[in-house]
């Protein structure tokens, strides 16, 4: 099954205009990275190259040398003719082999150091959020915590947990701690597919973003911040657990 579009302010911070200097590698991992994280959805068609290049900043020749680089990494793929265009293709998540392999490589220090930054990213967001965010810019973190609590598999579950605190920083209307929340789900996102293998962490998840939401609902700026620097915080932990048993 598809899993529900992101919300419109993530998807302004995925397609807002990438940093000067090697836009072909810029563009590159801005839409590699969404799509690897979920938060442009399986078979979803992108926007029209001469739109798509306009939203980005970079030329349509850019663009294009993006596209065919995100087609050789298998995460987009193109169709000629009517109906065609250029879709994103959600990769297979690396097997838990390969993943204990790259936790491995990293020491429990720069765990704790990546973790504490992880949890001042989402609880500022979150503060923010308390203040800026209307009901209706919180109908996405709703959505995304309903895909959590369905998803059956590691992967989808470590997607929804990413994509929730990505949702968080685009309700606080902030697409710098937006795009600073995509690329640190980048670069550990995955291994959080490690920590996701029991039923009972994701409902313990689910009911955590819950509260998230609802004390930014109500305004309650610290308590959101502290419930959503403590998800992070509890999510780090276990990796660190996982990398002192290997």
């Amino acid at each position: 099954m598809r899993e529900q579009q992101t919300g419109a302010g993530t998807r302004r911070a995925i397609f807002a205009p990438v940093d000067s200097g090697a836009r072909v590698e810029a563009v590159v991992r801005r839409l590699g990275d969404a799509i690897d994280l979920g938060l442009l959805a399986d078979g979803e068609q992108l926007p029209g190259e001469t739109a798509l290049a306009g939203q980005l900043g970079v030329s349509t020749v850019t663009l294009r040398e993006a596209l065919m680089a995100l087609r050789q990494q298998g995460l987009v793929t193109t169709r000629r003719g009517r109906g065609g265009g250029s879709f994103v293709s959600l990769p297979e998540r690396p097997a838990e082999e390969r993943l204990r392999g790259r936790l491995r490589g990293w020491s429990t220090e720069e765990l704790r150091d990546l973790g504490d930054h992880w949890a001042a990213l989402s609880g500022a967001a979150a503060r923010l959020a308390a203040d800026r965010t209307e009901p209706d810019d919180l109908l996405p973190l709703r959505r995304t915590v309903e895909e959590l609590t369905r998803a059956q598999d590691a992967a989808a579950r470590s997607r929804m947990y990413g994509r929730f605190h990505v949702e968080l920083a685009a309700a606080a209307q902030s697409a710098r701690l937006t795009r600073e929340q995509v690329a640190l789900q980048t670069e550990m996102g995955a291994l959080l597919c490690l920590v996701f293998t029991d039923d009972a962490y994701r409902e313990e998840v689910a009911d955590r973003h819950r509260s998230v939401i609802c004390a930014v609902q109500d305004g309650s700026h610290e308590s959101a911040g502290a419930l959503a620097e403590r998800c992070v915080r509890e999510s780090t932990a276990r990796l660190v657990a996982l990398r002192l048993a290997l």
